[in-house]
């Protein structure tokens, strides 16, 4: 069956036209127009690996416990999901990142138990293990530098001796980093093509990697690629607090994670990029 009836069946009409649009990791995604100038997003994973209902639960558990404007999903399976389409741009200016400092802010303000979460997730495709755990320091260890290294290694994308340096510095991880007073609710994948903005406003945060983390890491990813300035920065500053120590260390030990994820994906320069940060901390 092909996508237009399989959309037809779905929706109960059919599509006037799918359209391709860019981004994502996974499959293709494209606009539906519909009668009565309707639109919805679609993303088709046919590799027989699809698990696009991962996506589908992240955006649903935002839309639960945030204010964060986000898709609604109408349909969702392993292989297809289809989401509300929503207005703006990739990116935000100057006064669009006033208001995702709040709306980040307010994000970070909602908080679990524990490190992790109910379930595990997806960054870039790849798994994400989220196993609930009371420290931070040994989530972080464990489940972000330690996982992801590992699997980079594994695919032959990450040598082995920064392998060992990655052991090494998870082992260490208490001269460089703190546990925060709770775990907070992460977007988990906050860079300037996950977030649509329509001139002074936020309209949509897409493509999810949630969990219950310390709200630097997050911060720090947001500074990687230079997706948000000093007007976010300053904003979130104000409402939720920022140690001077995140930008003079910590920001960049975090941003390890991100990068190891890169290495995965696409190897290349991105091992270059670890091997400067780890020779900061090893």
């Amino acid at each position: 069956m092909s996508l237009l009836q399989r959309l037809e069946r779905l929706l109960g009409k059919p599509p006037i036209r799918l359209k391709g649009l860019s981004g994502g990791c996974v499959g293709q995604v494209s606009l539906a127009e519909l009668p009565n100038d309707e639109r919805l997003v679609v993303k088709l994973d046919d590799s027989g690996q699809g698990r696009l209902d991962i996506e589908a639960y992240m955006l649903r558990y935002l839309a639960e416990h945030s204010d964060l404007p986000l898709p609604a999903v109408e349909h969702a399976e392993a292989d297809l999901l289809v989401m509300e389409w929503l207005p703006g741009r990739t990116g935000c200016g100057s006064a669009a990142e006033t208001h995702a400092a709040e709306l980040v802010a307010g994000l970070h303000a909602t908080h679990a138990a524990r490190f992790g979460l109910e379930r595990d997730t997806l960054i870039g495709g790849l798994h994400q293990p989220n196993c609930w755990t009371d420290s931070w320091l040994e989530f972080f260890a464990e489940h972000r530098l330690l996982y992801m290294a590992t699997e980079a290694h594994g695919k032959g994308s990450l040598p082995t001796d920064c392998l060992r340096k990655i052991e090494q510095l998870a082992g260490s991880l208490g001269q460089w980093l703190s546990e925060p007073a709770e775990p907070s609710l992460l977007h988990g994948d906050l860079w300037a093509g996950n977030i649509l903005s329509e001139g002074d406003r936020v309209t949509g945060f897409i493509d999810p990697a949630i969990y219950y983390g310390h709200p630097e890491v997050e911060l720090a990813f947001m500074s990687l690629f230079g997706s948000f300035g000093e007007s976010f920065f300053s904003t979130y500053r104000e409402i939720h607090g920022l140690e001077a120590e995140f930008e003079a260390a910590r920001c960049s030990l975090y941003n390890l994670y991100p990068l190891l994820v890169h290495v995965r994906l696409f190897g290349g320069g991105y091992v270059d990029d670890v091997e400067r940060s780890l020779r900061r901390f090893v």
